[in-house]
């Protein structure tokens, strides 16, 4: 854990956030900031900065992550009519917390190109 991450401090319970998903190393909860009628962040327990930290070690644990991203898209009612995930990295894409995390983003018709 990394002690001044917003993301590992909810993760540990000392920040509250509307929880829609826990187990031993994926966390769910959604945006205090959405960007669409349903914005869910989904996060590892574990620190891992973003996707350039990540290694062949990290490969099941980022599928778990996407599987319970589209489970959680079903559960919200999202999922027949369509939904985004977006992983940013570094700050150029967006990334604005230093903690591997997907958007699920959905509940609405989505632009292309996003960026």
């Amino acid at each position: 854990m990394n002690t001044g991450c917003v993301f590992c401090k909810i993760s540990e319970d000392k920040i509250q956030a509307r929880k829609i998903y826990q187990s031993n190393d994926i966390i769910a909860f959604h945006d205090i900031n959405p960007q669409a009628p349903v914005h869910v962040l989904v996060i590892p327990r574990r620190h891992i900065r973003n996707l350039l930290e990540a290694d062949e070690q990290d490969a099941s644990l980022i599928g778990r992550m996407l599987i319970v991203t589209t489970q959680i898209a079903k559960q919200l009612n999202i999922a027949e009519s369509g939904y985004r995930i977006v992983i940013n990295t570094n700050r150029n894409a967006g990334q604005s917390i230093d903690h591997l995390h997907i958007h699920l983003l959905g509940g609405r018709a989505m632009q292309w190109p996003p960026g």
